[in-house]
This record gives structure tokens, C-alpha cells and sequence, in this order.
């Protein structure tokens, strides 16, 4: 039995990165012998086992054959007689195809390591095309780390178009699809994830919605880049910058102008009432996606009311009491400054507005507090109750913001 470190923890202790998680191979080994030692097998497809101690996966040396479509059309073979290099043939590009053995000499039969000096991305053999989630998850590798130089090399990218053009994408699997997107979100640069996934044709088949924003013009004195797409790329990378890489943020910011996609040509560059049009692809996208619902509730707010916190200087106390409502800010105040990240990173995600200041986010920052300031104990400790207390509660807010608002106008005259 001989036992090797393998796949993203060698890959990233050679670039100097902080290692996630260990993955191991063993070779020379049967089920029943890893079961001896203790060891809990899981996955019934192959064996994998997990360590009695330290919870880690160790994975029996595997080859694997295409007999039908899609990420489950596979039969393995796990025999003890299976090499550390046949093993590394079958995965997805070279630089997870590394393995540190006991010594730590580095086995390195695919040229992962010069791959990863040269920062290329590249597919260990033609097995890559088999295996549709390998596509997602080439793109996701060049978002996070693309900001080391890493891109994704001609051929590489000429077989993921072959993968969509055959069809062998469309039997990607919700779940897959979602799970790499998730992981994408979490990058410094999601907006590479989709525009690798636009290049090779991938977007269209798993994000419809968001391929079809691309090309679609929007008024160049809001939007000086113009195109809708190229717009959701900039904010997605905006949303990295501002959020800390919250992957929440990153899918509000993937999903807040789907409407714009469904514009009647006529009225184009305007975009009126695209706001309900993408709250409803949203809610669509999320019912084909495993789209968890922390994810879903933030990206439908902004989706709904990223417009409205743009001009909040110009709403009445009151409009801006509905919106704090409407987001659920009194309840969910940690997610309500979540929301306005989110929409600032839509307000910057713009062609040579980067750095322009935000004072939105200030003011209703300023606005909620203002109202959270206004206790209701203190009005039943009055004698209000039943709707009297609500409404004197929601006088006394809208008085407390109108003083808040009176300030901030004041400055701004200031």
C-alpha cells in the first residue's frame, strides 16, 4: 500500500497558497483491506474512505471508462494493480494532476508543474472531454487564479467548445452546475468565471439568462460602457472588491439586471420596468438551481430595489420607510448592509466610475438607525397598542428619517 498527497493540495503548497484541504490516493490497496484498518468507506460509485482520525478522504487508485452522457456515465476500476500515474491520467487539467509521495518527491507524469510556472490551464489528456463538469470547473480555476496569471490555454479552450457544440454540456446536472458556481462566486474575479463560460458557449446553456444581456445597449450617460453583459462583469468584479469576496453579494450582482434581457427592442436603450422582469427570471433561475435561500432573498432585493437606492436623495421619509420595510432592515440589519454593498457594487461596476463615491449607502445606513432609534416599548409604555401603536411607530420613523434626511441635505449644501 503505498499513499500519496494529491490534486489541490499539492497544487496550492507549490504556489505558495494556504492549503484548504488534503486529499490522498492509495495505491495498492483493497476496500476491504482500508475497512481493516479503520477506515469508513463512503461513495458508492467508488470507494472512498475517510480517515478514523483526521476526517480526511482517502480515495483508492482509480481509471475510469465513458459508457453513457453526462457526469454519471462512468464505470470504474479500483484494482490494487492501478498506478499513481494512470490514476492522475483521468483528472481534469495538470495542475490537479500533481502527487507528493511519503518523502515528498513530487510525481509529476503530465507536466503539471511546468504548467504551473508557465501559469497555464490545461487539460491532462482527451479524457477531459468526457466529463462535462470539467468545463465549469475549467472556468472556475481561471477566476480564482487569475489574478496570479493563470489563463486557460488555446486548445483547452477550443476542446470546451467542442464539449457544447456536441452537446455533451447539456447533460450538465443542477446541482453540479450550481455547486461550481458557488465555489466561482468566492473568487477575487467571478466575473472571469463567466466570461470563460461565454467564450467557450457554455453560458448560454447553463445561464441563459445572463448570456442574453450581452449585446443589449443601455443609456450611456448611466451606463458609459453601454453593454448590459460587459456591465455584470464589471459589477460582479466590483462585488468581489467591496463584499470580501461574499458569494451572496457576487450572485446579487450576477442576477440584478436579467430583465434588461427581455427589453422590448423598441424602447431600447431604456430599460423601463426591468426590475420586475428580473425578479422574475430570478425566482425562474432559482427553481432550476439549487440556489440556497440566503442567496436567493438578497439577490431578489436588489434585483427589486437597486434603482430606488440610487436616487434615495430624491424619495419622501416615508418611501424610505417602505424600503426598509420592504427589505426587512429592522429585522435583518446585518443584511440590509449587505444589501446596499451589493448595491453600490452596481453603482461602480461602470466604465471609468470605479471610484466614484457612494453616498447612498451612508444615508441609509443613517436612515435605519435614525428609525431603529424610535422604541416601541417606550410608545406601549405610553398606553399605545394594537394599530395606534403602529401607527404612532411609523409617524415617530418617518419623523426620525425626515430629521436624518434634513442633516444630510444640509451637508451636501455644506
Amino acid at each position: 500500500m503505498e499513499i500519496y498527497e494529491v490534486g489541490g493540495a499539492v497544487r496550492d503548497a507549490l504556489l505558495g497558497r494556504r492549503v484548504r484541504e488534503r486529499d490522498w490516493l492509495v495505491v495498492g490497496a483493497r476496500p476491504e483491506e482500508m475497512r481493516a484498518l479503520g477506515f469508513k468507506q463512503v461513495g458508492k460509485d467508488f470507494p472512498v474512505f475517510l480517515h478514523p482520525e483526521t476526517g480526511e478522504e482517502y480515495a483508492l487508485a482509480r481509471t475510469e471508462r465513458k459508457i453513457a452522457p453526462g457526469y454519471a456515465g462512468f464505470t470504474f476500476d479500483t484494482s490494487p494493480t492501478i498506478t499513481v500515474e494512470q490514476d492522475l491520467e483521468r483528472r481534469d487539467l495538470t495542475i490537479n494532476a500533481m502527487a507528493r509521495d511519503r518523502s515528498g518527491r513530487l510525481v509529476d507524469p503530465w507536466g503539471g508543474y511546468r504548467d504551473l510556472e508557465q501559469r497555464k490551464l490545461r487539460h491532462v489528456s482527451d479524457a477531459f472531454r468526457e466529463d462535462p463538469v470539467r468545463v465549469l470547473r475549467a472556468a472556475r480555476f481561471a477566476a480564482d487564479l487569475h489574478e496570479l496569471g493563470f489563463r486557460i490555454v488555446d486548445e483547452t479552450m477550443a476542446l470546451m467548445r467542442e464539449m457544447v457544440d456536441c452537446g455533451e454540456v447539456d447533460a450538465l446536472r443542477p446541482e453540479r452546475v450550481w455547486k461550481e458556481t458557488e465555489k466561482a462566486l468566492v473568487t477575487s474575479r467571478p466575473d472571469v468565471f463567466i466570461a470563460v463560460l461565454r467564450n467557450c458557449g457554455a453560458l448560454a446553456k447553463v445561464f441563459p439568462e445572463v448570456d442574453a444581456l450581452f449585446g443589449v445597449p443601455q443609456p450611456e450617460r448611466w451606463h458609459p460602457e453601454i453593454d448590459t453583459g460587459v456591465h455584470v462583469l464589471m459589477a460582479l468584479r466590483m462585488a468581489a472588491k467591496l463584499s470580501d469576496r461574499d458569494p451572496t453579494v457576487a450572485f446579487a450582482l450576477l442576477g440584478h439586471d436579467l430583465g434588461k434581457g427581455t427589453t422590448p427592442t423598441e424602447i431600447l436603450p431604456r430599460h423601463h420596468g426591468h426590475e420586475l422582469r428580473s425578479v422574475e427570471l430570478l425566482e425562474a433561475l432559482c427553481e432550476r438551481l439549487p440556489v440556497p435561500r440566503a442567496y436567493r432573498d438578497l439577490a431578489l432585493h436588489v434585483a427589486r430595489h437597486h434603482g430606488v437606492v440610487h436616487r434615495c436623495a430624491e424619495l419622501r421619509p416615508s418611501t424610505v420607510l417602505k424600503l426598509l420595510d420592504d427589505v426587512d432592515a429592522f429585522r435583518r440589519p446585518d443584511r440590509f448592509e449587505t444589501f446596499l454593498i451589493a448595491c453600490e457594487a452596481d453603482a461602480r461596476g461602470r466604465k471609468g466610475l470605479e471610484d466614484r463615491p457612494y453616498p447612498q449607502r451612508e444615508r441609509l445606513r443613517a436612515a435605519l438607525a435614525a428609525a431603529r432609534s424610535v422604541d416601541p416599548k417606550a410608545l406601549v409604555a405610553d398606553g399605545y397598542s394594537g394599530a395606534a401603536l403602529g401607527d404612532e411607530l411609523r409617524r415617530r420613523r418617518i419623523d426620525a428619517i425626515r430629521e436624518i434626511w434634513q442633516t444630510c441635505a444640509d451637508d451636501r449644501k455644506g
